[in-house]
């Protein structure tokens, strides 16, 4: 969680897993990655990768999806929120949302 909030304000690229710019998978993978634990980098991926939880569950540093999880994967850090990387025409780069724009999770 804390690799994620670590990005906040950095920019958006295709395929990007950091130092400057993300995806957001490159997102996860990386915040992940920082703790020693490996996965895809795609969302729908991981997703596939780790035991899927009840959104109600969620603890900080639980991925959360889209209702299609090949498009979209956040990282909930807690208090309803989440840090992502979104596309250029949404919010540019990587941000904070609330969860309620997400409606799968899994716990890595």
């Amino acid at each position: 969680v804390a690799f994620a909030e670590a990005q906040v304000g950095k920019g958006y690229c295709y395929a990007g897993t950091g130092p400057s710019c993300f995806d957001c998978s490159g997102l996860t993978m990386t915040a992940w990655g920082s703790a020693g634990v490996g996965m895809s980098h795609f969302s729908g991926a991981q997703y596939d990768e780790f035991p899927h939880i009840p959104m109600s569950a969620l603890q900080p540093g639980d991925l959360v999806f889209t209702s299609d999880p090949g498009q979209h994967v956040g990282i909930y850090v807690g208090g309803g929120t989440v840090v992502h990387a979104s596309n250029p025409n949404g919010h540019p780069g990587v941000t904070t949302i609330g969860v309620d724009y997400f409606s799968l999770a899994a716990r890595p």
